[in-house]
């Protein structure tokens, strides 16, 4: 089947905002210019736009044409289950991961860590900081806690690449769940450290405990966003009563 027209421009536009091309605040090509890029409809034309407002890519102002609004990291996936690196590739992000902390510590040194993954005494964990930048400015603060029993080995090399992809392809293991719940803090001193000066300086902190397929729990994880720049898309549907 061909693909529509309205399709083939939505796609194009798409792209350009996401491998950087087209950045936050520039203008996209008016309505008149992109009929004669593509040879289409004015009526084409503004299906594709109008696609592009509902992903929340662009917005259209009146006197100024198509803004783009979409900020890359900003709308990390909270509702799929997905690494870091999974969502750079999948978008073609243009960002880094830098590891500041890796180590193996005995559970009972963070109880509640300890609690929320039902360890017994004597358990240990991996205890992984890592910082995500774009354009040398940190986004996202990312610490996690893995179950050493069911993750024996993190090399510095892995927790820069992708844990995720070490577990499900080394490992062989299924990543199925996670419980995920957000809160905004205001920034402790590892916070002002890591962010710099940032106004207001509050974090959008996601926490999660992630299970495998057999719903045994493996990470907990706290991923803390830059709050003003931190965007939770959901879709959500009225129940009937």
């Amino acid at each position: 089947m061909t693909k529509k027209k309205f399709i083939t421009i939505y796609e194009a536009l798409k792209e350009e905002i996401l491998d950087g091309s087209l950045s936050y605040g520039d203008q996209i090509p008016s309505e008149n210019d992109l009929v004669q890029t593509y040879q289409a409809s004015r009526e084409t034309v503004r299906k594709a736009l109008h696609l592009l407002v509902s992903d929340g890519m662009i917005q259209k102002i009146r006197g100024k044409g198509s803004i783009v609004i979409y900020q890359q990291l900003t709308e990390f996936p909270f509702a799929d289950l997905m690494s870091f690196n999974e969502v750079k590739n999948e978008r073609a992000l243009k960002h880094a991961t830098k590891v500041l902390k890796l180590e193996l510590i005995p559970a009972s040194d963070v109880p509640m860590v300890k609690d929320k993954l039902g360890l017994a005494l004597g358990a240990k964990l991996w205890h992984i900081v890592r910082v995500r930048t774009v354009n040398g400015q940190v986004k996202i603060l990312d610490e996690d806690y893995l179950v050493e029993s069911i993750i024996p080995k993190i090399t510095l090399d892995i927790a820069q690449q992708s844990i995720y992809q070490h577990i499900e392809e080394t490992l062989g293991l299924e990543i199925s769940y996670a419980n995920k719940s957000i809160t905004f803090e205001a920034f402790g001193e590892q916070e002002k450290r890591v962010f710099g000066p940032v106004e207001p300086p509050y974090t959008a902190t996601v926490r999660g405990v992630v299970h495998l397929k057999n719903t045994e729990r493996f990470q907990y994880t706290v991923s803390k966003h830059i709050a003003t720049e931190f965007r939770f898309n959901d879709f959500s549907r009225r129940r009937k009563l």
